[in-house]
């Protein structure tokens, strides 16, 4: 039996980014029960990668006969790519996320276990501050400092950027500083930006230029002396070898390339080509958050504050010290209702 639930989560905060600035963002639920046990996953659909709460309503039904045997993995991707052989990466998401921990469940393991994956601890995960007012941004910072968060990714895309990062620089001096442009520099503006960015000690810039300009970024990367990691230009397991000539490393998020293992099989190629790997996420709650973390002790940094931005979130379980996440002990993906 599979059902759907749909709610829409809100931020404490407004959240912006270059594209846009979101309190609300609807999510889809799935439960998958077979012999008594239970497994489970959450849509988080972006618009900007062709998904809004509508059409995850729409979808979810449609792809959900795809799930029939659930120890099928490949079987199940196969099933979800002739019903729906384009888009709606979190309704896929969702569904997968359900079968590994209906398996997981059946044998009594978290699903890192499941997967024969190595107990190894994730990353300290960056605190986003998002993009706003800039007396906004520097509370943003302090407070998250205050609270123990070391790593901030900030987001970008601007034309006050530089002035941004300096104030964030003088908050926060002993933060470790990430940049998000979210695609929306120039090449010249981001060339400006390099200096600035290298001279403040930054220690990544994630998407600078437009998500289809990969010339554009082999060209920044032969100037840049921080990593250059690749977020929206990043749909698909197939894309990564492209990725490999114009960045340094690749941001995994299960929502938009459709579910945990599409995400492992991202990660194994992207380690073959020598490219870093972040571990990021979409606004989700804590079911969502726990299915990038059993991945995440693979990864050279972790983005997955998601969770802790809301106010509202249905689920909980994962265990947070301040910016460091525990890897998740629990049965399947280790997180229960509120």
């Amino acid at each position: 039996m599979i059902r759907w639930t749909h709610r829409e989560l809100h931020t404490k905060a407004p959240f912006g980014i270059a594209r846009w600035t979101h309190s609300r963002y609807p999510r889809s639920f799935v439960t998958f029960e077979q012999g008594g046990v239970v497994g489970r996953g959450e849509a988080a659909p972006n618009a900007y990668y062709g998904e809004t709460g509508e059409t995850a309503r729409v979808v979810g039904p449609l792809l959900e006969g795809a799930l029939s045997d659930p120890w099928d993995w490949q079987g199940l991707q196969a099933n979800l790519t002739a019903r729906m052989p384009q888009g709606h990466p979190s309704v896929k998401c969702a569904l997968e996320m359900a079968a590994l921990e209906w398996c997981a469940a059946s044998v009594n393991l978290p699903v890192w276990r499941l997967l024969g994956l190595s107990a190894l601890p994730i990353p300290e995960s960056s605190y986003t501050v998002s993009l706003a007012e800039l007396p906004d941004m520097r509370r943003q910072a302090r407070d998250a400092w205050a609270g123990g968060h070391t790593i901030l990714k900030v987001k970008l895309g601007t034309t006050q950027d530089q002035q941004i990062v300096e104030a964030l620089r003088e908050e926060v001096p002993q933060a470790k500083l990430r940049v998000d442009a979210n695609a929306a520099w120039s090449r010249p503006q981001a060339r400006r930006m390099l200096g600035v960015l290298e001279a403040l000690g930054v220690e990544l810039l994630e998407q600078p230029l437009a998500a289809d300009d990969l010339e554009g970024h082999a060209a920044l990367r032969a100037l840049a002396r921080l990593p250059i990691v690749a977020d929206e230009s990043l749909h698909h397991v197939s894309d990564v070898p492209r990725l490999a000539a114009a960045f340094d490393g690749i941001n995994l998020k299960t929502a938009k390339l459709g579910g945990p293992l599409q995400a492992l099989a991202a990660l194994r190629t992207a380690r073959a080509l020598g490219l870093g790997i972040m571990v990021g996420c979409m606004i989700e709650s804590s079911l969502g958050i726990a299915g990038a973390a059993q991945l995440s002790g693979l990864a050279d940094w972790a983005d997955l504050d998601g969770a802790l931005l809301l106010a509202d979130d249905p689920f909980e379980g994962l265990a947070w010290q301040a910016g460091q996440l525990a890897r998740p002990v629990g049965i399947g993906w280790g997180v229960n209702p509120q």
